[in-house]
């Protein structure tokens, strides 16, 4: 019989943000070599993600210690949003009682979770994210030409400031748009003047709005791995991004990276007068491969631990993980009535 893993997660179909498309990807991956189990306690391994669920972990865990339980690490979310943030405090603690191994997204997220003190468990990884292959590719793509204005897209699920909305301010105000034409997706806290303002796009549609698009512009500058950018890669969309957080691993010779949002001009120049040299440096990964390494990586850890004596977890543990969410909340709450925001 294969081991069996179950992905702790609260899915939805509708468009929304990056965790929830990577982990729909990677469940059908699992569901597709038949190694998926649909109940939560029937599974062998459980996957569980950031600061989501973690009190329903935390009670499996409590009946069932001698699951594996492998943890998908987000953030760091104080390095994202505000040293206040809390939910790092969830993670880490969760992290600490709860996991036998952990994922991070990219080795920035990693090294900078440990440099926040996260400690290094004997079981840890760095697996990027990857995209719906049937959905997110570049069959069908326009064909690039200077004959006619070159076709800019951004798109953002949140509309957290945080998320680069200075960037796209300033592209609204100061790009050349004789030369381009832009089309902004998602949710904005910016009212636009010159770019194409689109609600939020489900998966197939916002596809097919990266396929007549000619290059894409990422603003955030704190990413683990974000599945936008992969995605609009997977498309073939040469990106510009910041030259911070995770950006710089995954768009590597795929496009350009920027410290100021006056350097975007020119390196949009640069991208169009070479333009199929970056579309054909664009290396992605296939969600079958990362699939298999996420799975590869869990049946390790599955054999491993039990050659060990399994982690205790006990209702003290519990106590302190639900201590740590209840007062992320009302902290929450308390912020949202002054209207500071810190979700993603």
């Amino acid at each position: 019989m294969p081991l069996k893993v179950h992905i702790a997660f609260g899915f939805t179909d509708n468009p929304f943000g990056g965790g929830n498309q990577f982990l729909k990807s990677l469940r059908n991956y699992f569901r597709s070599i038949n190694v998926y189990e649909e109940n939560f306690y029937s599974a062998d391994a459980v996957l569980f993600n950031s600061h989501q669920q973690i009190r329903k972990v935390a009670a499996i865990k409590l009946k069932h210690p001698e699951k594996v339980f492998v943890h998908r690490i987000d953030g760091p979310m104080k390095v994202y949003n505000n040293p206040a943030d809390r939910r790092d405090n969830i993670v880490f603690a969760a992290n600490k009682s709860l996991a036998d191994a952990t994922v991070f997204q990219s080795d920035w997220s990693r090294r900078t979770n440990h440099e926040l003190k996260l400690p290094v468990k004997n079981f840890e990884t760095v697996v990027r994210n990857s995209v719906d292959g049937k959905v997110f590719d570049a069959e069908g793509r326009i064909q690039f030409s200077i004959s006619r204005k070159v076709r800019l897209i951004a798109a953002s699920w949140s509309a957290n400031w945080n998320k680069g909305f200075e960037t796209y301010k300033w592209l609204d105000e100061n790009l050349d748009f004789t030369k381009y034409e832009m089309t902004f997706v998602g949710n904005s806290p910016v009212k636009f003047e010159k770019m194409e303002h689109l609600p939020p796009l489900a998966g197939n549609r916002l596809a097919e709005k990266f396929k007549q698009s000619d290059i894409f512009i990422f603003a955030s500058p704190v990413e683990a791995c974000s599945n936008l950018l992969l995605e609009a890669l997977h498309c073939g969309l040469p990106a510009v991004a910041p030259n911070s957080s995770s950006n710089p691993e995954i768009i590597e010779k795929g496009g350009e990276l920027f410290n100021e949002p006056s350097e975007i001009p020119r390196l949009l120049e640069k991208i169009v007068k070479n333009y199929s040299s970056y579309s054909d440096s664009i290396e992605v990964q296939p969600v079958e491969d990362i699939g298999k390494i996420y799975y590869d990586f869990i049946k390790k850890v599955y054999a491993d631990i039990k050659q060990i004596p399994h982690k205790k977890f006990a209702g003290i543990d519990y106590l302190h993980l639900t201590a740590q969410i209840f007062l992320w909340k009302a902290i929450n709450k308390i912020n949202n009535a002054f209207k500071i925001s810190y979700s993603k």
